[in-house]
């Protein structure tokens, strides 16, 4: 395939694109596939001479979409939401197309400068302080990895990456039991190690870390010889959607020297709308935030932004310029590698410029208060059903509930009975909802949140819930 051939391809694509959306109601939502399947359909090894285009497409349509879990599903309710709105993927479409690598400003300054406009706008749309400086990391991941990595060396007075850790003091990080296993990882890999992620207790609705018990952890690791370096705080955990009292939290972490991050991955993109925003009340005070516009805002992955009070915090612990990555006779620029773990960076920037463009904060705001009204009344219909209870009420758009009939009350039973009952909706695949854990109990997770969803979409999923659990 040559380039002169790529507008016939393109233009196939670009219907196959507007068909799939168009019939994503009609195809199951999880992939109905067994393990192997597909690796059982593709060759050992690659075909030494070129084949046609058209028996490539033939086999995507064969093998690869039987195999695909549809992400961009009205009525995908699991996990959090990958939304892929139409003008971003466009944006997408025209980044790949110039694969351009964006890791300096002068191997493309318009990515850059770009970058450096659209995290001013989305700063501003959620409300933060314009002392925050912003950054496009590839995940939430990566910029909870750069927060970690930024709170060691602070606490080692910037010796750790030129010394290593053996002869340092031991470093302490905290945080509760409902933040990401992200947070975990990144743990791991700044060589902080596991067993010096300090979890803290919960307390009340909505999960939160427990102020008092934080500080007396602190006092506690300082007289025992441990040295504090950082507190990751969460707003909308993964599994309950758990929000940590983030002003009580900094003010603990502040007054004992602390880097404060704030993990709202998910949630952050509801602080486009004002009322919600006293789930991160205080944020102003932390030292970095995240949140993943390719979740509920509308930019397909990967787009996650990091926010930073301090930049040259960051770039002390990340920067590296050997000569051939330095811009000469050019003053005031950014260069973004330097902010991030990875070098390499794609045009990301791009994509929340069509975003905000094409849709405005406006729509985008509509669309996450239908999200939450939608789910908050699913939560309420269920509430009032026979043999069903709510859990954890709604946070946002994410609730979780339990199938507990009457006379059914072992724990292990119940637990079996509703991952039963998951597996079951899931195979039926109208729908496709996850399970998680709290207070002892297996229970059924679900959140509004994908692009295209309706209310009818939400309310299909209460027809098929109850349905599903009235056979088992």
């Amino acid at each position: 395939m040559r380039w002169t051939d790529f507008p016939k391809w393109g233009r196939y694509v670009a219907d196959w694109a507007a068909d799939y959306h168009a019939t994503l109601r009609e195809r199951p939502v999880r992939a109905q596939t067994k393990p192997g399947d597909i690796a059982a359909q593709l060759p050992l090894a690659a075909p030494e001479l070129a084949q046609p285009m058209e028996d490539v497409i033939a086999d995507f349509e064969k093998i690869v979409m039987p195999g695909i879990t549809h992400w961009q599903h009205p009525r995908f309710f699991a996990y959090f939401p990958s939304n892929a709105s139409p003008a971003a993927v466009l944006a997408d479409y025209f980044s790949t197309v110039m694969a351009p690598q964006c890791m300096l400003w002068q191997t493309s300054p318009a990515a850059t400068e770009m970058e450096t406009r659209m995290m001013e706008w989305l700063r501003d749309a959620l409300g933060l302080p314009t002392g925050f400086h912003g950054v496009i990391q590839d995940s939430a991941s990566g910029a909870t990895l750069a927060a970690v990595l930024t709170m060691r060396e602070k606490a080692l007075g910037w010796a750790g990456n030129e010394d290593g850790l053996s002869d340092m003091p031991r470093l302490r990080i905290y945080a509760s039991e409902e933040v990401h296993t992200s947070v975990d990882r990144a743990i791991w890999i700044s060589g902080i190690g596991q067993n010096n992620l300090v979890r803290i207790p919960t307390k009340g609705p909505l999960r939160a870390m427990d102020p008092e018990l934080f500080d007396q952890a602190i006092k506690a690791d300082i007289a025992a010889g441990y040295k504090p370096a950082g507190v990751i705080a969460c707003t909308g955990g993964t599994g309950t959607g758990a929000c940590d009292e983030i002003a009580a939290t900094c003010a603990v972490g502040k007054a004992h020297g602390l880097y404060v991050h704030v993990d709202a991955a998910w949630a952050g993109s509801a602080m486009l709308c004002e009322e919600f925003r006293a789930l991160w009340a205080g944020v102003e005070h932390a030292d970095s935030i995240v949140l993943n516009p390719h979740k509920w805002m509308g930019t397909q992955f990967d787009l996650s932004a990091h926010f930073v009070r301090a930049p040259e915090d960051l770039t002390r612990t990340l920067a590296i310029q050997p000569e051939y990555l330095k811009t000469h006779g050019k003053d005031g620029i950014i260069n973004y590698s330097e902010w991030s773990v990875p070098l390499g960076r794609r045009f990301r920037a791009l994509k929340l410029w069509f975003l905000f463009r094409a849709y405005g904060l406006d729509g985008l705001r509509g669309m996450i208060r239908n999200h939450v009204a939608w789910s908050e009344e699913l939560c309420e219909k269920l509430r009032d059903t026979p043999d069903f209870e709510v859990i954890t009420e709604p946070v946002l758009s994410l609730f979780t509930f339990r199938f507990a009939p009457k006379g059914l009350e072992d724990l292990d039973d119940l637990d079996d009975l509703n991952l039963r009952l998951v597996n079951a909706i899931n195979d039926d695949g109208r729908i496709y909802i996850t399970q998680t854990r709290t207070q002892g109990k297996l229970v059924i997770r679900f959140q509004a949140g994908q692009w295209d969803a309706t209310r009818e979409d939400v309310m299909t999923a209460y027809d098929v819930i109850c349905e599903i659990a009235a056979t088992l």
